[in-house]
């Protein structure tokens, strides 16, 4: 009788030249070494189960064989045949009426309600035995989306791109969620097979293969993924795994999922391989954790903790993992050293992101009115330490909001200009390059963010300011669709700037107009005003992988060291060799008095002649210096 799991046995990579990995999990379809499949399925809330196997023609899986599945402990049950092999499709039947995909499917072929396929991951060849991504302060992050991120909207479409942001001086692409969702579009957070690489992007190997090809050019790979819900489309869990969600908390999405009640070690361990999972049997070399303020666990050790600790003391022990967080409560306590057991290297600073939007746009609906009238103290005080708001008072949320973070290294954060969220959620998608006229006040922001000691991620397509919008897009079954577009107007409504007329335009997220919209136009680059601004990026990006990121680990902490009511401030950061990191900086459209110490070598100037304006204490409108002032020597 099956006993109940917890993590898969030992992960295995081979070490010759051409490689293999396999993430030995304890529950989907797993091949034996003697060559039969183990079957293994969590269905406390089902009074039979049966395994449906098919044949490899019947691609519908409107025909197949009949198999009961033993019952074992605690809800678990289990079944090894020789009747089915690498490619066999199968599904299980749930008291002989419903039939369910696998919900650790490695692979669904025909979309969420469809089969599931048995994939063999030793079959895939690696080439990479000798990679080690970079350490964490050497991180430049690059953000896409698999299906917009080119014309094919595809895998292989992305690895013809890797030659592109190698030369641009990205050190990390983070994609965005990959786990099987409905439909054939969408962002990747409505997914509901967490362990199968959504079909409409290509197949696991071609997946493999474009990390594989990733990390010959010197690129690491993160992957978002979403453990806070499952999308409203095509999850069967509570039919046969009632106990997978939980009534005792909630969420934006609805019933939590249960990580601290009766029969949460079944679930817990369900993520715990799953993050396992992609970093073995993939080879990500990090994940970027969504929404962790929506996870609901009361019960010690937190999963996140749980999580970080299994990925230290698994494929972290022996190269370095990226565990990154995003945290809208601004919670310090889940950061530390880098590879601490049970830590995370570091969370996305939405503060950063928040005040140079309303200084480079004045808006101020949703959370944007926290920052109205004081952004750029917060943005000198989110530079410095971290988190703008360290506990401090949110309009916004009527409530305090964050925890103090002065006492955290620079990389515990990651600053943005742009992301999907910010971009995305937005009525109509606009990047910024659309919604700012004045190039020089860009230009300054992006100098600000690609030399700042924190980690800079980028967006794809900022870095030439592509045209195209980001808008959210879906591709729900006709009944979900209309509630989607009512809630995405009812949400808007309420924003001053939209109008009865307004609303009329939003784009439709479930027309397959709006994602063809979003796919990036690569013939850009060409034209003068995206070449300048990708030119901008890219010289940027040197002189941060040359001046900045080989002086971050010495570098503890920040400081503001000046404010001026006008905007201006300056923000110091002290390397332990006795050298100090300077900025000046200047976001306003009108020339303001000087601040901070003029000294030392200069790195950056926005502006031509900064030192003669310095000395006429005067900074100009939307100028950034940076300066690199050494040791002074002893008398």
């Amino acid at each position: 009788m099956p006993e109940a799991p917890r993590i898969g046995r030992a992960p295995v990579c081979s070490s010759s030249a051409a490689h293999t990995c396999i993430h030995r999990m304890p529950f989907g379809a797993e091949i034996t070494p003697e060559g039969a499949v183990r079957f293994r399925l969590w269905a406390p809330g089902a009074r039979r189960v049966e395994l449906v196997l098919y044949q490899a023609s019947d691609a519908s899986g409107a025909r197949g064989r009949y198999i009961d599945m033993p019952a074992g402990e605690e809800g678990w049950l289990e079944l090894t045949t020789r009747e089915a092999g690498p490619g066999t499709l199968y599904r299980y039947r749930i008291d002989g009426a419903v039939e369910v995909p696998d919900p650790a499917s490695r692979f669904n072929p025909h979309d969420v309600s469809g089969p599931s396929q048995v994939v063999d991951p030793t079959a895939f060849q690696w080439s990479d035995a000798s990679w080690q991504c970079p350490p964490w302060h050497q991180a430049v992050v690059y953000e896409l989306h698999t299906g917009t991120f080119t014309s094919e909207g595809t895998f292989a479409g992305v690895e013809r791109r890797l030659d592109y942001l190698a030369e641009l001086g990205v050190t990390a692409i983070e994609l965005m969620p990959l786990a099987d969702f409905p439909g054939s579009r969408g962002w990747g957070y409505d997914g509901v097979l967490p362990f199968a690489p959504d079909s409409s992007y290509g197949t696991p190997d071609e997946l493999k293969h474009l990390i594989c090809a990733a990390h010959q050019r010197g690129l690491a790979v993160m992957l978002d993924v979403v453990y806070n819900h499952f999308g409203p489309e095509g999850n069967y869990l509570a039919l046969y795994a009632p106990q997978f969600f939980t009534e005792r908390h909630h969420t934006p999405w609805g019933a939590a999922i249960n990580f601290d009640g009766p029969g949460s070690r079944a679930v817990r361990d369900f993520y715990l391989n799953n993050a396992l999972y992609w970093l073995t049997e993939y080879r990500f070399d990090g994940l970027r954790f969504d929404a962790v303020h929506a996870i609901r666990d009361s019960s010690t050790p937190h999963i996140l903790t749980e999580i970080a600790g299994a990925v230290r003391r698994g494929p972290g022990r022996d190269r370095p993992i990226y565990l990154v967080l995003e945290n809208a409560g601004n919670e310090a306590r889940w950061l530390g050293p880098a590879g601490g057991a049970g830590a995370f290297d570091a969370q996305w600073n939405d503060d950063v992101h928040h005040c140079l939007h309303v200084i480079l746009t004045g808006e101020a609906d949703g959370y944007y009115e926290d920052y109205i009238g004081h952004a750029h103290a917060l943005l000198c005080r989110a530079l410095a330490e971290g988190f703008a708001y360290q506990g401090d008072r949110s309009a916004h949320l009527g409530a305090a909001r964050g925890e103090p973070s002065a006492h955290l290294p620079p990389t515990a954060f990651v600053n943005s200009l742009q992301t999907h969220d910010q971009i995305g959620n937005r009525a109509l998608g606009e990047r910024l390059a659309r919604l700012v006229e004045n190039a020089a006040a860009l230009r300054a922001a992006v100098a600000i963010v690609l030399l700042a000691p924190s980690m800079p991620m980028l967006f794809m397509g900022e870095e030439w300011a592509a045209s195209q919008p980001f808008p959210y897009f879906c591709d729900f079954g006709s009944e979900l669709a209309e509630k989607v577009r009512e809630g995405r107007r009812r949400e808007f409504a309420r924003f001053e700037r939209f109008s009865a007329a307004a609303l009329d335009r939003l784009p439709d997220p479930v027309d397959r107009a709006t994602m063809h919209a979003a796919r990036l136009d690569w013939h850009e680059l060409s034209e003068p005003p995206h070449a300048a601004t990708l030119d901008h990026y890219r010289r940027l990006l040197a002189l941060r992988k040359r001046e900045i990121a080989p002086r971050i680990p010495k570098i503890p902490a920040g400081t503001c060291v000046r404010l001026e009511e006008e905007g201006a401030f300056a923000v110091d950061w002290a390397l332990t060799d006795g050298s100090t990191l300077h900025l000046l900086a200047n976001l306003t459209d009108h020339p303001v008095q000087g601040v901070g110490r003029m000294s030392g070598r200069l790195i950056f100037a926005t502006h031509p002649h900064i030192r003669a304006t310095v000395t006429r204490n005067r900074l100009e409108p939307w100028s950034v210096t940076w300066l690199l002032s050494r040791r002074h020597a002893r008398r």
